[in-house]
C-alpha cells in the first residue's frame, strides 16, 4: 500500500495540485514510519476532537456546515477513535450508507462536497479500476489493498488545523467584544439625545442622530474585525460629541450639582444631605447653634403624592399634611416587617419627615426588595456617613412612573 491510484475514475481529469499533495504526504509518511514524530507535530489525533476544531476553523479552509458533515460521516467509517496520518487510513463506504450517515444527503450534493474536501487537502481519493469502493485482504486477514477516500490527510493536518481553531476562536472573542462596545456607544448616543431633546437642551440633537443612523447603515451586515474596529472609532467619536455638547448646555449649577432644578442641595459638615435649610436655620447651623425645629425637606407633598401615590392607602382621609405623611409610615413600617429599633435609627438619622418618604418610597417597590429591614438600616448607616440622599431614589421612582408630574 505504499503507492495508491490518486487519478480519479471516470471522466474526472487529473490535477497538479492534488498530484503534489500525494506527493508531499507519500514522504512525510516515509519520514514519520522512519523518524517518527518530531517537536509537537504527530501523526495521530483523535478524529472527534480533530473535526471539532476543523467546524470552529472551516472558513479558514474555505469549508461548509455541509462539507464538515460529510467529513464526519467519513471518519465513522473509520473504526478507531484515533487517526494515524503515518498510513493510509482509507474508508470505502457505498453511496447508500454515506448519504445516510450524512444525514440523508443527495448524491449530487455528496459528489461536490466530497471534491470541496479534496480541494481543501483534508482527503485523498484511492478509486479503483473501475470505481468500486473496496478492500481486499491476504489469507491472514491483514489489508492488502483499499479503495475509497483516505483521511490520512486530515490527520496530518492536524496541528494545523488545532491552530486555525485557536485563531478562530480568539477572532470570535474580539468580535463579540467589539460588538459588545458598539451596542454600548450606541445605547449612550440615543439616551443622552433623547434626554437632551427631553430636557429642551440646546444643540443640534437631530444632526447627531442623523449622524449615528448614518454610522449604523454604512457598518450593517456581517463585519469583519477591522471593519468593526472602524464603526466603533467612528461611534466613539460621536459619543464623545455628543456628550460634550450635552455638558456644554449645562448651567454652571447644574455641572456643580447644586441646583434646585435637581433637588440637590449645599451640605457641610453641620447640615444633613438631604434637607434645606433656609434664613435663621441656616444661620444657626453654620454658626453650630444647635436647632431643634423639625428640619424641613425640599419637596412638595403634592410631588411626593404623585411619586408615591400607595402611601395614601394607609390612611383614613387620605394625605394632606406631612403628619399624615409620618402617620402612614408608621402603619407601613410594620407592615414590611421593619423593627421599632430600626424605625427610630432612621428617624434620627434622616429626620422624621425624611424617614417617612423614604418608607414611601421601599413601599412603591416592595417586589424588588428582599428586606425591608435590611435595606432601611443600609441606607440609614449610609446617611450618618453623608452618604445617602432621598432624591435620587424619588427621582427613580418618577422615571418609571410615565404619568407622574415633572
Amino acid at each position: 500500500m505504499e503507492r495508491l491510484a490518486t487519478t480519479p475514475f471516470g471522466a474526472g481529469g487529473a490535477s497538479a495540485r492534488v498530484l503534489a499533495r500525494q506527493a508531499r504526504l507519500v514522504k512525510r509518511q516515509s519520514d514519520l514510519r522512519e523518524n517518527g514524530a518530531t517537536g509537537n507535530s504527530s501523526a495521530q489525533a483523535d478524529k472527534w476532537q480533530l473535526l471539532r476544531a476543523l467546524t470552529e476553523a472551516r472558513l479558514q479552509f474555505g469549508l461548509g456546515d455541509r462539507a464538515i458533515c460529510l467529513l464526519e460521516a467519513l471518519a465513522s467509517f473509520h473504526p478507531d477513535r484515533v487517526l494515524d496520518g503515518s498510513r493510509p487510513v482509507i474508508v470505502f463506504p457505498s453511496n447508500r450508507e454515506l448519504g445516510v450517515r450524512a444525514r440523508g444527503m443527495a448524491p449530487a450534493t455528496i459528489r461536490r462536497h466530497l471534491a470541496a474536501l479534496v480541494e481543501a487537502g483534508m482527503i485523498l481519493r484511492r478509486d479503483s479500476a473501475n470505481g468500486k469502493r473496496f478492500c481486499r485482504k491476504d489469507e491472514y486477514g491483514q489489508l492488502e489493498d483499499a479503495y475509497g477516500f483516505d483521511l490520512a490527510p486530515l490527520a496530518l493536518r492536524a496541528d494545523e488545523i488545532y491552530m486555525a481553531a485557536e485563531e478562530a476562536r480568539a477572532r470570535m472573542k474580539a468580535e463579540r467584544s467589539l460588538r459588545g462596545e458598539v451596542t454600548i456607544a450606541n445605547r449612550d448616543i440615543s439616551k443622552i439625545i433623547a434626554l437632551a431633546i427631553e430636557e429642551s437642551r440646546a444643540g443640534q440633537w437631530l444632526e447627531f442622530s442623523l449622524e449615528q443612523k448614518g454610522i449604523n447603515a454604512r457598518w450593517r451586515g456581517t463585519l469583519s474585525l477591522s471593519e468593526l474596529r472602524e464603526r466603533l472609532a467612528q461611534l466613539s467619536a460621536l459619543r464623545k460629541e455628543v456628550e460634550n455638547a450635552y455638558l456644554s448646555s449645562l448651567s454652571e449649577e447644574e455641572m456643580s450639582g447644586n441646583d434646585h432644578h435637581n433637588e440637590r442641595h449645599h451640605h457641610n459638615s453641620n447640615i444633613d444631605q438631604i434637607f434645606e435649610l433656609n434664613g435663621k436655620e441656616h444661620e444657626e447651623a453654620a454658626a453650630g447653634t444647635p436647632n431643634d425645629a423639625p428640619r424641613k425637606l425640599a419637596i412638595s407633598l403634592k410631588k411626593l403624592k404623585s411619586i408615591c401615590p400607595q402611601l395614601g392607602d394607609y390612611t383614613k382621609a387620605g394625605i394632606s399634611s406631612w403628619s399624615d405623611v409620618v402617620a402612614a409610615a408608621e402603619v407601613v413600617r410594620t407592615m414590611l416587617g421593619i423593627s421599632p429599633d430600626a424605625w427610630a435609627k432612621a428617624k434620627r438619622a434622616l429626620g422624621e419627615q425624611a424617614a417617612a418618604v423614604v418608607i414611601a418610597a421601599m413601599l412603591e417597590k416592595t417586589d424588588t426588595i428582599r428586606s425591608a429591614g435590611g435595606y432601611l438600616r443600609t441606607l440609614t448607616e449610609k446617611a450618618e456617613k453623608g452618604q445617602f440622599s432621598i432624591y435620587p431614589m424619588l427621582q427613580a421612582l418618577e422615571r418609571s412612573k410615565p404619568g407622574a408630574q415633572t
